[in-house]
This record gives structure tokens, C-alpha cells and sequence, in this order.
């Protein structure tokens, strides 16, 4: 590979990404990433919509290995999630612990209640914040009944999280 050339990776339908220019643009560091090098080019590049065929052939390894890098980059990409969410859920002013076999119905007062008292705006109206609930709670709400404990919390910006609460 020719200096000029190296950094370029072509994409899938032919033409080509500068998967270093991408990283430099995106500020990707590693020293700061949960991701390493290779999981954040090959990330790049499939978001670009390069085949695992052609950046294994790019990288000199098999299509295989690319899928695994892959699939490791995407489940570290979804801890980070997840530890940002629980950070979240820690530090945020209004938490409201909603436990199993509570009325959906009856959880938007009792977060507009904590609100208030914690002086925190929320911009829902109760059948958004149904809605926003049941949605990140997935199958721990079922219609209106609350079938697993959840904590809703309200950060000082007015944005809602929802945590599942852990068993054991």
C-alpha cells in the first residue's frame, strides 16, 4: 500500500472512505474509548456499508474475524449505553420507585408530585409519560399493570429515564 493510499478504504459499492479521516472527524481516541482501533474501523466502515468481505480483505484476516469484531464492538458500544443510563439513573434529581403491581395510570402523578418537590420541570403531558414509560420498561409493563418493579427518574433537564430494577 502506497502512503497516499493508506488510511482509504473503499465501500461497499466501489468507492472509497478514509476510515482515518473518519476517526479524526468523529474524535475518536482510544485511550477514551470503550472501543479499540480495529473494533472503531471496522465500525466505520459498516456504517458505511462496506461488506465484512471487503474489510477482512482490507485488514488481511477472514470475513469471520470481521464479524466478531463487529459483534464485540457492538456489544461494548451497548454496555457504554447501558453504564451511561445506570449513571444517569444514579445522579438524576427525581427518582420514583414504581414497584411491581403499581397502575401505569397512577405514575404520572406521583412523578409530577416528585418533581414538584424537587423543584424539576417536565415537559410531558400524563399520556406521553405513559408512553415513554411503557416503551422503555418493555415487557415489565403490560397494559396498564406494572409487572416489574421499575425506577423512573427525571434528570434536571427534564428528560426521563427509565431503569429496569435488577434481580438479586
Amino acid at each position: 500500500m502506497h502512503d497516499a493510499d493508506r488510511g482509504r478504504r473503499p465501500r461497499g459499492d466501489g468507492g472509497d472512505v478514509d476510515v482515518a479521516s473518519i476517526l479524526a472527524e468523529t474524535g475518536f481516541d482510544p485511550d477514551d474509548s470503550v472501543l479499540t482501533r480495529r473494533q472503531a474501523e471496522v465500525l466505520a466502515l459498516r456504517e458505511r456499508g462496506v461488506r465484512q468481505s471487503t474489510i477482512a480483505d482490507l485488514l488481511g484476516t477472514s470475513r469471520a474475524n470481521v464479524s466478531s469484531i463487529e459483534s464485540s464492538a457492538r456489544r461494548n458500544v451497548e454496555k457504554a449505553r447501558e453504564t451511561i443510563a445506570f449513571a444517569e439513573a444514579l445522579t438524576a434529581p427525581v427518582q420514583v420507585a414504581v414497584e411491581e403491581g403499581a397502575d401505569l395510570y397512577d405514575v404520572p402523578k406521583l412523578v409530577y408530585d416528585a418533581c414538584d418537590e424537587a423543584g424539576v420541570k417536565v415537559n410531558y403531558t400524563a399520556p406521553d409519560l405513559m408512553k415513554i414509560i411503557a416503551d422503555a420498561a418493555g415487557d415489565a409493563i403490560h397494559g396498564r399493570e406494572v409487572r416489574e418493579s421499575v425506577l423512573v427518574g427525571v434528570t434536571s433537564t427534564g428528560d426521563v429515564r427509565v431503569r429496569r430494577s435488577a434481580d438479586g
